[in-house]
This record gives structure tokens, sequence and C-alpha cells, in this order.
């Protein structure tokens, strides 16, 4: 093996596997925030896809290129109008939409350059974020949540509510799937519109269909 190849990860986190599940096999994939490419490498070797990514920091396009994996430095604000319309079977943005400056937009140019769309967010609605900040009134940090509020990189919190009352606006854009899991990665239920998703599911993920 050549030793400026980084072998494959195994410590792959429980809701990565779970958007895998979500691709097909032989699928175009563009990973956007593709991070050090642990998604995008498990695609590659378990489902064959044809990957590409885009990641703002230079240190995870230099993990993923260490990798072998295909990944160009970007940002998904402004760089997905570049992309040509219908370029990818799916589109994914995992853990990173509530950190773009315009959710709404990003999310319009993925469902353009891709036939489907896989989001996956924290869910600021969940019971351990409303209970800290009650007790605490301060912004609350969890292990979905890292960061003190002066530095976080999340700019946009939403809640399960909000996404799909914002998929229900947008028009054309059928849930096609969802998971909501709880703080251990395990699967609450699969209907994203139950009072119990957006109180008790720590992270959704949701595989979008333009009509």
């Amino acid at each position: 093996m050549d030793a400026s190849v980084i072998p494959p990860r195994t410590d792959i986190r429980g809701d990565l596997r779970r958007i895998a599940d979500m691709v097909s096999t032989g699928a175009r994939v563009l990973d956007v925030g593709c991070g050090d490419g642990a998604l995008l490498d498990l695609l590659t070797r378990e489902k064959g896809v044809d990957g590409r990514g885009i990641e703002l920091g230079m240190d995870g396009v230099r993990a993923c290129v260490s990798r072998g994996l295909s990944v160009i430095q970007g940002d998904a604000d402004t760089d997905l109008k570049d992309y040509p319309s219908d370029a990818f079977d799916y589109v994914i943005l995992s853990q990173t939409l509530q950190a773009t400056r315009d959710p709404r937009g990003v999310l319009l140019q993925m469902l353009r350059i891709g036939r489907r769309v896989i989001v996956s967010f924290p869910n600021f609605g969940y019971w351990r974020v409303r209970l800290a900040l009650l007790l605490t009134g301060r912004m609350p940090v969890t292990d979905r949540l890292g960061f003190q509020w002066w530095e976080t990189p999340n700019i946009h919190f939403c809640t399960i509510a909000d996404f799909t009352a914002l998929c229900a606006e947008l028009g054309g854009v059928t849930v096609e799937r969802s998971a909501i899991l709880d703080h251990d990665g395990r699967q609450l239920t699969s209907d994203a519109t139950t009072w119990r998703a957006n109180w008790s599911g720590e992270q959704g993920i949701f595989l979008l269909r333009r009509d």
C-alpha cells in the first residue's frame, strides 16, 4: 500500500451509515461540506458510487485527497450555482445546513443539481437543548452542538419541525424518507411530523425528491 494514502476508517458515525443506506449502488454523488471524507470513502468502498466532494477547509480537502477522493475546496453558499442542473443522482449535506449563511438557497441549489437530496442536522428542538436553555438561561452545548455561542460555526439553528415546514413551503419537494435519531444514534421514528420526533430526536436525516 502507498504510505501516503490513509487507510479506510473503521470508526464511522452511525448517522453516516444511515445516510449511506439511502444511497443507491453506483450512483453519482456530490457530498457538500464533506469534511475529512469519511462518508465519501464509505460510499465509494461499499456502494461503488461515482463520488465528488466540496469542502471549505483545506485540512479537510487534504485529508480527502490523501484517501484518493475527488474533492475540491469550495463554499456551499457561493459555489453550488456553478454546477449544472441534474448533474448528480444524490447531493448530500451532512451536519452542515445550520452552518450555511443561506440554508434555503443552499437547499434549492442542491435540489437543482441533484435528483435526490439528503440532509442531516442537529435538532435544536431536542428536549435536552430546551431544558438546558430553560434552566441555565445560556446557549446549550451538547454532543451535536459542541461549541460555545461565541465560537460556533452554526449560525442558523433549526428544529425538525422548522425543516419539514421549509420543505412544505418550497413546494415541489417530497420527503421520500426520514430517520429521527436519539442521543445514541438509534432511530426513534421515521415520521418527522410527530411531536415526538421534534421533542426526542437529537438529529434528523431527510431524503428529499424533487417532484
